[in-house]
């Protein structure tokens, strides 16, 4: 039974639509993990923050009641439970143990997001993604000296990696621009009959060749092929929503990937990280730009919690 194993660890990786809990043992095993829809921004105010907590955790801390807690991600935002403040680039996971701060009402730390900020260009912010740094990077040590990790999702994040440290980083919208043009513009209106759990796979690829090959002539020009080839019946319904999810993922690669070779590390290790489904799509797009085969990494956030905790002198194992 889970209340009677040894139990070192509660982690929280707490976002803006969801809240994933991990029971962690010694050496961080991974004893139990529970997720709920009682993200950061659904929540208001102290009481309703640790009533969440007790909901998604309150057996786990009955039977473990000096257990400590480190939480992740939008919890420590303006909008969360504290507002943690950033730790600066180059970061590791003793300047990210050293930024943490305990939540009012409750014996929970908060983990720091990130900033990179170089004073030329605007700044870029994460929050949850560098805690999954440190795991990919304990989960992977030969990621360490120098790679790159992608994050995929609503936010992609591309992590530059040097001697065990975050040394920059790069957002790309990606998954909230399909989200977008798809439910709010005119490209959604010929996918209406697209069934969301089957996926095109040579229309996401033609997608993706397409913005690797003619990216030039511009993403708010290309996007629009979503639409004329479902008019002018050069594609089928079914096909448009991956035809512009490759493309709007194509984009990003293209971008992403020459920020990447400019850094130096054209020939250093790529990780994804995230869901299996979405890191599979973009080892596909990866293959259409040539690159050579990523490593592919489930959730590291458990194993990033374990280490900052243990960075922070929380653990006695």
């Amino acid at each position: 039974m889970v209340s009677n194993a040894t139990a070192s660890l509660l982690g929280l990786d707490w976002g803006s639509t969801s809240l994933r809990a991990f029971l962690l043992g010694p050496g961080g095993k991974l004893l139990a993990e529970r997720s709920n829809g009682n993200g950061a921004s659904t929540l208001s105010g102290v009481p309703a923050f640790a009533a969440a907590l007790e909901g998604i955790a309150g057996d786990w801390l009955a039977a473990h009641p000096r257990l400590p807690i480190l939480a992740c991600g939008m919890i420590g935002s303006q909008h969360g439970w504290r507002d943690v403040p950033y730790a600066a680039c180059p970061a590791n996971a003793a300047a990210l143990a050293a930024g943490m701060l305990p939540s009012p009402g409750a014996e929970i730390t908060i983990v720091p997001g990130v900033l990179y900020d170089d004073g030329a260009l605007p700044p870029d912010l994460m929050r949850g993604e560098e805690t999954q740094v440190v795991g990919a990077l304990q989960l992977q040590p030969a990621l360490r000296d120098a790679s790159c990790i992608v994050m995929p999702g609503t936010h992609s994040k591309w992590a530059q990696i040097s001697d065990g440290r975050l040394m920059r980083f790069a957002t790309h919208m990606t998954g909230e621009l399909f989200a977008v043009l798809r439910t709010h513009s005119v490209l959604g209106r010929l996918m209406a009959g697209s069934s969301a759990g089957d996926f095109a796979e040579h229309a996401f690829a033609t997608g993706v060749d397409a913005a690797r090959d003619y990216g030039h002539l511009g993403m708010s020009h290309q996007v629009f092929a979503a639409r004329t080839l479902g008019v002018t019946g050069r594609a089928p319904a079914s096909d448009l929503a991956d035809y512009l999810s490759g493309l709007l993922v194509g984009h990003e690669l293209r971008a992403a990937l020459a920020w990447r070779d400019a850094a130096g590390l054209a020939n250093a290790p790529l990780a994804l990280v995230g869901s299996q489904v979405l890191c599979q799509r973009y080892a596909l797009a990866l293959q259409r730009f040539r690159a050579a085969p990523p490593l592919l990494l489930d959730n590291t956030a458990p194993a990033g919690l374990y280490q900052l905790a243990r960075a922070a002198g929380m653990l006695k194992d």
